[in-house]
């Protein structure tokens, strides 16, 4: 990983019955303002496609397995998700993508702000001026 990004370990609570994992202000370094989820995308489509320039999210594969690409206006990184007790935490000013979904995958996303337009940038081109 490096500064676009960071695999937080989420706490797990195993037991016979089946594995627990935990979401708390101690896990997750923002004030959860915003929880969504993407499920039943079909494998040859992708999400994202945009940078926050304010906002934290911590992407989380609840199921299945799908791929996010990191891009900072310099370098791009690949982030393969497929556990439920890690999350990728993605600063604000990274360009992400999702795709590549398995078959059941669901996406859950925490956010640090509530959902304003004005915070995305939705063209690349722009992406690149303002960060490179």
């Amino acid at each position: 990983m490096n500064i676009m990004s960071k695999i937080i370990n989420i706490p797990k609570i195993t037991d016979t019955r089946g594995n627990l994992g935990v979401l708390e202000k101690e896990t997750v370094p923002f004030d959860i303002k915003r929880v969504y989820y993407l499920f039943d995308v079909p494998s040859s489509a992708y999400r994202g496609g945009h940078a926050h320039i304010d906002q934290l999210e911590l992407l989380v594969a609840l199921s299945g397995s799908f791929d996010v690409k990191l891009h900072d206006g310099k370098s791009e990184t690949l982030v393969r998700l497929n556990k439920p007790d890690k999350g990728l935490l993605i600063e604000k000013g990274v360009w992400r993508e999702l795709d590549n979904f398995s078959s059941g995958a669901v996406c859950l996303v925490l956010a640090s702000d509530e959902f304003d337009e004005t915070d995305y940038i939705r063209d690349f081109e722009t992406f690149k001026i303002r960060y490179s």
